[in-house]
């Protein structure tokens, strides 16, 4: 039996939210930095505790974030006067004894400019045990990444594909005037509905297998979460798994998404790929690619099968070391054998539907910590991408360019005879994804003279007759890294 989230209904929960304060800076007010730090590493007593005399809002708190059997009264006290018996009928509550428990996960989730809740099924901690196949997840590591790396310039259209409980529309709803999210779950467009009705965000769903319920359709944005989970053909878990062999169902929405964008429209994904032995990722994945498509692919990291497949099986609630979980993982990790995997990659993957001849299509690892979104950096990366593609050589030398101020030159050096002699000179943009780029002395020489005064083809030839060398070929050297260092914002035009 499905959920039944009226919008009558969800009015009158987001009514005794708002009333109790149970939004995002409320819980964080109550609990104070101390407790919500512990209560996200999974550590819920100190929020039990200091929850006690938190009158209505503690209630909901112990009921929704730390899963705990609360009194009818005390329930019914907290939403306000919503009748209870409507909130068990749709599987908002559920009985424990002669107590109450949440039978779904309602939690507040924000950004920079807000709050909402998000509608979710119980994970494994909650339940107590494994999820079920149709399992609907909450807001995840893999859905906050997602939207932390994709661009909020503002549309017209947007699609959500595979929205589960509907984050990547949340987020969309600031940027997007018309959003569309789809989803082959049944339960999931159930809760996704649920959690635009709570937040007042008007979002058409559609349910289908990947791209089939929207045939002659196309979009400004389209944004993906797709069940990218790689091993064996098989669906243990709805939200993660596709039913196809290895990375294909990666492969198909890369394939298959350009075609549902409007000319210059952008599509972002996460995506996983195998490493498998004898074969360049980056190989792989460009395979992928239709014709007039730019592509950045962003490897996040590589997993080792083992590691992989325990991890994934943690996820759902399965022990490893269970008689469950050792079948599971044998046949899983037999498959990655039978196919050669050395490792499952994981990242974003950026696309522009063009319609010129050569498109750019980029592979790069992006292995290393940074704080700053990839949102913004797509975007601008689609930016460079153009400018780079409007400028060929000629007009490239006749550019004045400038280094900006987060941009900066690092140098190792090493004893010698003669003191201190630089082995390494490294660039590195310290905003962003953190960008480094090492250097010879002659590009580092050449770069000092990127103050926006002369063109690069004047700074060319002052810096061969400066070092006795040939001006063209020294043009020739410079061009590519010049371009490189453009696309990584690293050398802005003037």
């Amino acid at each position: 039996m499905l959920p039944d989230l009226s919008t009558e209904l969800t009015a009158r929960l987001r009514d005794a939210f708002l009333t109790a304060g149970y939004h995002a800076d409320g819980v964080v007010g109550v609990l104070g930095p101390q407790a919500h730090a512990a209560l996200g590493r999974g550590e819920p007593e100190a929020a039990r505790r200091v929850s006690r005399d938190a009158g209505a809002l503690g209630t909901l708190i112990r009921l929704f974030l730390l899963g705990d059997a609360e009194r009818p009264a005390d329930v019914a006290a907290a939403l306000d006067g919503l009748d209870v018996e409507r909130a068990l009928a749709a599987q908002v509550l559920v009985r424990s004894g002669d107590r109450l428990r949440a039978g779904l996960d309602i939690r507040p989730y924000g950004d920079d400019d807000g709050s909402w809740w998000v509608v979710a099924d119980l994970d494994a901690d909650q339940r107590g045990g494994p999820v079920p196949a149709d399992h609907v997840l909450g807001v995840g590591h893999a859905s906050i990444s997602l939207a932390r790396a994709t661009s909020r310039r503002p549309v017209g259209t947007l699609l959500d594909l595979g929205t589960g409980c509907g984050v990547q529309a949340l987020h969309a709803s600031r940027h997007a005037e018309r959003i569309t999210a789809t989803d082959l779950s049944e339960r999931a467009l159930r809760l996704a509905q649920g959690t635009f009705r709570l937040n007042e965000v008007d979002v058409e769903l559609r349910r289908g297998e990947w791209f089939a319920p929207l045939r002659n359709r196309s979009f400004d944005q389209v944004v993906c979460n797709p069940p990218f989970v790689v091993g064996p053909p098989r669906v243990d878990y709805v939200y993660r798994d596709s039913g196809l062999s290895g990375d294909d169902a990666s492969a198909l929405v890369v394939r298959q998404l350009p075609a549902f964008l409007n000319e210059g429209g952008v599509g972002q994904l996460l995506a996983s790929w195998l490493h498998r032995k004898g074969e360049d990722w980056a190989d792989r994945v460009s395979g992928w690619l239709p014709k007039h498509v730019d592509a950045w692919f962003v490897q996040r990291d590589v997993a080792d099968p083992a590691l992989y497949v325990g991890t994934w099986l943690r996820d759902a609630g399965v022990d490893p070391r269970s008689a469950e979980g050792r079948a599971k993982a044998d046949a899983w990790l037999d498959w990655f054998a039978a196919n050669d995997v050395e490792g499952v990659g994981f990242g974003f993957v950026t696309l522009r539907r063009t319609d010129v001849a050569h498109p750019e299509v980029v592979c790069e690892d992006l292995r290393h910590a940074y704080d700053d979104p990839l949102g913004p950096e797509s975007a601008a990366w689609l930016d460079r991408v153009r400018w780079l593609r409007e400028h060929d050589d000629e007009q490239l030398l006749a550019t004045r360019f400038t280094v900006p101020g987060s941009v900066l030159l690092e140098e190792v050096s090493a004893p010698s005879d003669e003191g201190w002699e630089p082995v390494v000179r490294r660039l590195h943009r310290t905003d962003g994804p953190g960008w480094q780029h090492e250097l010879d002395e002659t590009a580092a020489r050449l770069l000092a003279g990127f103050r926006g005064a002369l063109p690069l083809a004047d700074l060319v030839t002052l810096l061969a007759y400066a070092q006795d060398l040939d001006a063209d070929a020294l043009a020739r050297a410079a061009l590519p890294v010049v371009r490189e260092l453009v696309r990584h914002g690293m050398v802005v035009p003037a």
